[in-house]
């Protein structure tokens, strides 16, 4: 499947931060803000923290999680309900080959950026 791995390097890195509005994760997955609000209740996994005025902030996980069920639905044409299944047994993480695959492209995207700097 090149077409998922050269989307998924179109995404651009996750900053070093602890929390992201949902305006920031829309930007980081290219997703819009009421297809996070909709996966929210289709996806039990996902469960960003609500804070004054119920507003969302999500944290570095929960953006990995929206990037892997982002890829279910997109590049692999599960259905919500097929992407739910898959997702069923990982509870609130998405899986370790996807977190080691979107971590090591952060990674080199980083040192790339500093060999830039230097």
């Amino acid at each position: 499947m090149p077409e998922a791995s050269s989307q998924a390097q179109d995404l651009p890195p996750i900053p070093s931060k602890r929390y992201f509005t949902i305006g920031e994760v829309g930007e980081l997955c290219t997703v819009k803000p009421h297809v996070l609000r909709y996966w929210e209740q289709e996806f039990p996994q996902l469960k960003p923290v609500k804070r004054r005025g119920n507003r969302r902030y999500y944290q570095r996980e929960d953006v990995l999680l929206i990037r892997q069920i982002k890829s279910l639905l997109y590049d692999q044409g599960f259905t919500i309900g097929g992407a739910r299944q898959q997702m069923s047994g990982q509870h609130s993480q998405p899986s370790g080959a996807a977190v080691e695959k979107a971590e090591l492209r952060e990674m080199i995207r980083a040192l790339e950026e500093a060999i830039a700097l230097l």
